[in-house]
């Protein structure tokens, strides 16, 4: 059991972790961030693929005329695939903060997914968990530099060293 259930997000990946103690605390530094599951969401590299022209939206007239614009959707199209990813990834986080019964759940997600994930916290502080948002895309570090910056900013524990 951990106290913990901690959630990186970002558009393409979602990773899970929680707060594990130690179990001997005199010899092994702790507590330990605990990578649990990661959730990728392939449909948004292949969307990117798909959409190779980095100038939207413009076309030329036939026999030299002027430019006119036209709208392709694209943005539609890539929050909603934002929005999909963002329902799996809440369920698996309620599963998964069920299944190891944590009491706190820190979701630290990048500014495009957070208008998606955070309207959904309010069903789990209902449930009686409490929650912290971190508004911060931390999805590329490290286990270890997680919990240092989580730490830093009073989140969750320090890592105590032996000793």
């Amino acid at each position: 059991m951990s106290d913990y259930l901690i959630v990186v997000v970002n558009r393409a990946q979602a990773r899970f972790f929680t707060l594990e103690p130690v179990e001997f605390p005199e010899l092994e530094s702790g507590p330990r961030l605990t990578t649990h599951t990661e959730l990728e969401n392939p449909k948004i590299s292949d969307a990117q693929e798909m959409y190779t022209d980095s100038k939207t939206g413009r076309g030329a007239s036939p026999q030299g005329g002027g430019i006119h614009g036209y709208e392709d959707k694209r943005d539609k199209n890539l929050d909603e695939l934002r929005r999909r990813f963002a329902v799996k990834v809440f369920e698996h986080m309620k599963k998964l903060a069920k299944a190891k019964r944590v009491r706190r759940v820190i979701l630290a997600s990048s500014a495009r997914m957070r208008r998606f994930l955070y309207p959904d916290l309010e069903a789990l502080t209902r449930e009686g968990y409490q929650v912290s948002k971190v508004s911060k895309n931390i999805i590329n570090l490290s286990p270890q530099k997680i919990h240092e910056y989580l730490a830093e900013n009073g989140l969750v524990p320090k890592q105590k060293r032996p000793g």
